[in-house]
């Protein structure tokens, strides 16, 4: 009989807080609030690290002529290691680049990629 009073019991108190938090207007919107602090919190710390990455790279500029394919593949935005040793395989096959337009003919490098990367490049 106790282990049935007690169940009814429990059963009741879930009930009764289940209720309450549907009645009081801010009593959800205090428990979603506090689910999503940390997720607020997690993405202005990653954008703090991506910013901060960021202003070197942009500032950073690098000679398409010279650099190593891991060097190009740091600098440049969009640009892995396998786009920088095609950049290298291209200038080791044809000579150096005369002007930084020719990044278009470097296969898997689009007009796009090269437009984004013009200020971190030079000959």
């Amino acid at each position: 009989m106790h282990k049935n009073f007690l169940s009814a019991l429990c059963l009741s108190l879930t009930m009764s807080a289940f209720c309450w938090t549907l009645t009081v207007p801010g009593a959800l919107a205090v428990r979603e609030s506090d689910s999503a602090i940390p997720a607020a919190a997690s993405t202005v710390n990653s954008s703090r690290t991506e910013s901060a990455d960021k202003p070197q790279a942009a500032e950073t500029t690098v000679s398409i002529n010279s650099a190593s394919a891991q060097e190009l593949a740091a600098v440049m935005n969009g640009v892995g290691l396998k786009k920088a040793e095609a950049i290298v395989s291209y200038r080791q096959q044809f000579g150096p680049f005369t002007e930084l337009e020719q990044l278009k003919e470097v296969p898997g490098m689009g007009s796009t990629l090269v437009e984004r990367n013009l200020s971190r490049l030079k000959l």
